[in-house]
């Protein structure tokens, strides 16, 4: 059960255009080119169509809108990477501190556990010990 000849699965690779600025095969048509900024960017008090997405009537959206629109995750801009990184560190370094003190203060168990005469056979009820009255 062979190919049939008749039917043409596109170009050749050595066939194919060479890929540049101007030969783009994004399969955009005529779509025009977006800048990527996410909307939780964009100035919340500017006089937009539609305040919630910010964004205005008939504006062209990004191909990623589902990504930058308003209900994606934000972007972290908190720290630096290098403040994160001395917050950690710092995190790491008290972890270990507070391990080390609870080493040097906390008391070892003994290396030897106390032994009794008899291993407390009758104290603690085994076969030599006395039988229990019972209550009925």
């Amino acid at each position: 059960m062979g190919q049939d000849p008749k039917v043409n699965l596109g170009p050749e690779p050595s066939e194919s255009p060479a890929l540049d600025v101007d030969n783009d095969p994004r399969m955009n048509g005529q779509y025009p080119e977006v800048p990527r900024v996410k909307r939780s960017l964009r100035d919340p008090y500017d006089n937009w169509w539609d305040p919630q997405e910010r964004r205005n009537y008939g504006e062209p959206i990004h191909e990623d809108n589902d990504i930058l629109g308003v209900f994606s995750t934000e972007p972290y801009t908190h720290f630096t990477t290098s403040w994160g990184w001395v917050l950690m560190g710092t995190f790491v370094g008290t972890v270990l501190t507070l391990c080390g003190a609870v080493a040097v203060y906390y008391p070892d168990k003994p290396s030897v556990p106390r032994t009794f005469p008899g291993g407390l056979e009758t104290e603690l009820g085994g076969p030599g010990a006395l039988p229990a009255r019972s209550e009925e």
